[in-house]
This record gives C-alpha cells, structure tokens and sequence, in this order.
C-alpha cells in the first residue's frame, strides 16, 4: 500500500507541475466503480463459468490539448476475475473449475472526447488502452494462486458518460465503460487463451 500512495502523491505532484509550466489543463479524479468481470477461452475444453462482482478505485488524470480533448491516464486499483470450467483432457485429468480473483494496479491510456457545457452537464467518450500489473491473485477460498497468472495483462476500452457541474471545478462524474482482454491472463499447462473481460459502471468526483 505505500507503494501504491507513492505513486499517487506522484500522480498529484505530476498534475501540479504541468498546470504550473503552461496554459493547458489538467484535472484530477477521485474514482469508485463497481464492475462485473469474466473470463473467456479460444479452447473447446476450456468454458467461462460465471461472472464476478468487482470494483476499481483511484485517480484519474485528463491532460487537455484542447478544450474539448483530453489525454486520459492514471493509477486505480483494480479488483476483478472470472471463473473457467476445466473438461476432463489429456491434460486435465478431471473436469474441475477455477474461480480467478484477481488484483491489478491499472493505468489507462485513453483519449476523452467531451461536449461543450449546457445546463450545468458535459457529455463525453473515450476509447483507448487499458494496462494492468497483478499483484494478487486467489481462488476465491483465500488460497493464493499468483502462479497460475501472468504479471501484465493488456485491454482495450471504450465507454462514455456525463460530467455534471457542482460549482466551480468540481464535477461529478457517471460513465459505462466496456473492457475487453486482448492477452492470455492464465499461466498453466492447458494451452489457452483466456482473456478478462469488464463492464465497468464508473463514479467519480473532478476536482
């Protein structure tokens, strides 16, 4: 966790330091966002089996090259996972299931694309990247299975929403965003390609 306040602090410091050195905006956002994830397979014997409730949290930072345009990034906590059933194979001797709880630190790469103000709102949308580091993994019975996952997992993301104006800076936030795997998170002996899924219903306050 001290890791994970370091590059906050840096991520607040960073923010400053721009805003300081020219005209260009940049904003900063506090985020909280249930999801629901799950986990798909280009194998025949290799079937998703359920959906995981989740939830993602941390800053966001807009760097604005124009007014309507932004370049989104930032550094969440990202709770999610999916579930697989395994069919019975020369590889797997017994048809058995695996819940996946996964916890990444997560840094978007997005593009935001907003509407100019009216009655106290702006819409926009965004699509972009998603990159995620893993840092936790488990069976859904506290039993650690970090070994059976890879380290970096990479997405795409697309989604949009509104801002609406509580005086002054301050905004509050409400999107949809869908995020879809494009990588293997699974590290085992079945030769698969399983990849995360999310749909991300994402509160935040812009400050």
């Amino acid at each position: 966790m001290r890791h994970i306040a370091s590059l906050i602090t840096f991520l607040i410091l960073f923010s400053n330091a721009l805003n300081a050195q020219d005209g260009k905006r940049t904003r900063l956002s506090f985020v909280l966002s249930p999801q629901i994830s799950w986990l798909n397979s280009d194998e025949a014997t290799v079937d998703g089996n359920g959906n995981l409730f989740g939830y993602n949290f941390g800053l966001v930072m807009d760097r604005f090259f124009a007014p309507n345009y932004a370049f989104t990034t930032g550094l969440t906590v990202n709770t999610t996972g999916g579930k697989l059933e395994y069919t019975a194979s020369e590889v797997v001797p017994a048809t058995h299931n695996t819940t996946y709880r996964l916890k990444y630190l997560e840094v978007p790469l997005a593009l935001k694309l907003l509407t100019n103000e009216f009655h106290r709102s702006r819409y926009y949308g965004q699509f972009g990247l998603s990159t995620q580091y893993n840092i936790k993994t488990n069976d859904g019975d506290g039993n650690s299975i970090n070994s059976e996952v890879k380290f970096f997992d990479m997405g795409y993301q697309i989604g949009g929403g509104m801002e609406y104006s509580l005086g002054g800076s301050t905004y509050m936030m409400l999107g949809l965003i869908y995020n879809g795997g494009f990588m293997d998170v699974t590290d085992h002996k079945v030769d698969d390609k399983a990849t995360l899924n999310r749909l991300i219903i994402q509160f935040g306050i812009i400050f």
